[in-house]
């Protein structure tokens, strides 16, 4: 059964340029190189939520235990979190419309 991977984070005040950056360069190239297919990404403009959600889907709960724990994802998300505050994941089966 497929699953949703939810990542969540707020950027760092004063290091918004340098978050787009390599969010562009390298975030999303690394993660689609692990296999895992982006299909949400969500600001919050107003309220208590955090400020990014990103979702991205894995065929099974396997393959995302697979990806999370290889060393190239800790390595990627390592290097988001030099840019991030709160970050929080949860894997959750994929279902259809919005998921937090």
């Amino acid at each position: 059964m497929a699953v949703k991977l939810i990542m969540t984070w707020d950027i760092l005040p004063e290091h918004e340029q340098e978050y787009f950056e390599f969010v562009v360069r390298d975030f999303i190239p690394g993660v689609q190189r692990l296999g895992l297919e982006l299909i949400d990404a969500w600001a919050t403009v107003y309220g208590g939520h955090p400020q990014i959600l990103v979702g991205a889907m894995l065929p099974s709960l396997n393959k995302a235990r697979q990806v999370m724990n290889s060393q190239d994802w800790k390595n990627l998300n390592n290097q988001l979190r030099d840019f991030v505050q709160n970050y929080t994941e949860k894997v959750v089966p994929v279902r259809g419309g919005f998921q937090f």
